[in-house]
């Protein structure tokens, strides 16, 4: 498994990677820029992220958003198949997804409103066979984005309809997706509810009420989130200082934004730039 997970040096311009690993040992902490869905095959191992260390079984599905550490320790054997998308790609070509509800719950709702970003879900085994095949063919294919794109939604397909059953999420409500949009265009700006709710000609509380029921977080804590994973890009690709890295993603006071950093990823920024560069050197 690489050490140096930059979607730039990974994705060779192209909005999906994919790679397919059998462990023997383990693979050392190491941060993403992008969102990782690493689904676990046959073999034993422990996963290791800032929710503490746990065992891995077939079936699980581990999702990771940008900004967001994790390792492998004590494997035998294990295989891991990781489906990787681009951060830019999730704002951008691949935002359409976030309309399907199976799929915002999958890749947005559960790791967003999880701790630090990693969530861990749980298919049949038949559909994590499946997944694991398709990715394996999305490693080796040599084909157009078109048909990547098209591999990533049977990927997602595949282990979103393998999932145990639960209540059919409501389709996003425009309000929220157009502050989800206001957010992703201009992370810098100090957005209050009150104004939010105004640009959709709703009342605050009602807005705050829907974004919940639709993201599990409320509109300010969702910006927090897309806050630090847009600082963990910086630390990780820049070289700006830490706090204009703050500055740059909204938070201007350098003590409040390395406190909110370390809440919502596990490290503070000064310690996830030593992490991700010590690795990328490696």
């Amino acid at each position: 498994m690489p050490e140096t997970l930059h979607e730039a040096s990974l994705f060779q311009g192209g909005p999906v990677w994919g790679g397919l690993h059998r462990l023997t040992s383990g693979v050392a902490a190491h941060a993403h820029d992008f969102l990782e869905i690493a689904v676990i095959g046959p073999g034993t191992g422990r996963h290791h992220t800032s929710q503490g260390d746990h065992p891995v079984r077939r079936g699980q599905v581990l999702v990771l958003r940008p900004g967001a550490w994790h390792a492998f320790t004590r494997c035998r054997n294990l295989v891991v198949a990781n489906c990787c998308i681009s951060a830019r790609g999730l704002r951008t070509e691949l935002s359409a997804l976030q309309q399907i509800p199976m799929l915002r719950d999958l890749l947005w709702t559960t790791p967003v409103s999880g701790l630090h970003g990693v969530a861990t879900t749980e298919v049949d085994t038949d559909a994590a066979d499946a997944a694991i095949t398709q990715i394996a063919d999305l490693t080796t294919a040599r084909t157009g984005n078109g048909q990547l794109l098209g591999r990533l939604v049977t990927i997602l397909g595949i282990l979103a309809d393998g999932r145990p059953t639960r209540p059919a999420a409501p389709p996003i409500h425009p309000a929220v997706a157009t502050t989800i949009t206001r957010f992703e265009s201009d992370l810098a700006t100090d957005w209050r509810l009150a104004d939010l709710a105004a640009e959709v000609n709703l009342d605050a509380a009602y807005l705050s009420r829907l974004f919940t029921r639709h993201t599990g977080l409320s509109p300010l804590s969702y910006l927090a989130r897309l806050r630090a994973e847009q600082a963990a890009v910086l630390l990780t690709e820049s070289r700006l200082p830490a706090a204009r890295v703050g500055a740059a993603v909204g938070w201007s006071d350098p003590t409040y934004f390395a406190r909110r950093f370390r809440t919502l990823v596990g490290l503070t920024p000064t310690e996830y730039r030593e992490r991700t560069r010590r690795t990328s050197t490696k």
